[in-house]
């Protein structure tokens, strides 16, 4: 005799729960990476798990989560007894990011160069109108990422997705070592200098374009600033 079972009864809740306590999480994740690229929040600034809850209207136990995700992709370090802190990288993890952005944008750089379309091209143009634009106006958040993001326009157009991943975390963190209110100088340096490297890449110059980009990269990795600045959470993080 076969017994009738009952079926499970779940409650909504119950399956809604977890995945909006991810959500939450990823939110919290977003943020905290979007403003360490953007050099909003510099190294070693505290991250208070209880200010971060209220801002996000979590739970402490979700700004853990958040934490301990940020802390393997190593953006946050987690200090037993005093919390978490965005990550102050060493004068020598500074050398070896950007030596490791100079091997990959270089040879992003030679294989782009004899590849590169005029749309391409005419796309990178594009590209520095909207930095000359974003100086312009003195748009500093607006100006940093587009100076960032230049590299990962060189990247993806080689379709090479894993390439875009890995540079879009090394420049990730780079922007924990790099100057967080760069100066109006710097920054039309570092255009001038995207400027020139595009002339390369209409030239077909490959040996010049892979010269520019590193030198564009010393030089950016010489106004390095590793000292924290006192910052307000719920100025930068709130959604």
């Amino acid at each position: 005799m076969t017994r009738s079972r009952t079926p499970l009864k779940v409650v909504p809740s119950q399956i809604d729960a977890p995945a909006q306590a991810g959500n939450a999480t990823q939110r919290i994740v977003d943020s905290i990476t979007n403003a360490i690229a953007d050099r909003r929040l510099m190294p070693g600034t505290k991250l208070s798990e209880q200010k971060i809850g209220d801002i996000f209207e979590v739970s402490r136990t979700v700004v853990r989560q958040a934490f301990n995700q940020l802390s393997r992709d190593r953006l946050v370090v987690l200090e037993p007894a005093r919390g978490a802190f965005v990550a102050t990288p060493t004068a020598e993890e500074a050398r070896d990011v950007f030596e490791v952005r100079s091997i990959l944008e270089t040879a992003v750089t030679r294989q782009l160069c004899a590849v590169i379309t005029d749309a391409q091209i005419r796309q990178l143009r594009d590209h520095l109108a909207q930095e000359r634009a974003a100086l312009n106006n003195a748009e500093i958040p607006g100006r940093t990422r587009l100076l960032g993001d230049f590299h990962l326009v060189l990247a993806r157009m080689l379709g090479n997705q894993v390439l875009v991943q890995m540079l879009s975390e090394l420049l990730t963190r780079s922007s924990l070592i790099a100057l967080m209110r760069q100066s109006s100088q710097s920054a039309e340096e570092s255009h001038d200098e995207h400027v020139a490297i595009v002339d390369a890449f209409e030239r077909r110059d490959a040996k010049t374009a892979v010269r520019l980009v590193d030198k564009h990269l010393g030089n950016v990795q010489r106004n390095l600033n590793m000292d924290p600045q006192r910052v307000d959470l719920a100025d930068i993080l709130q959604p």
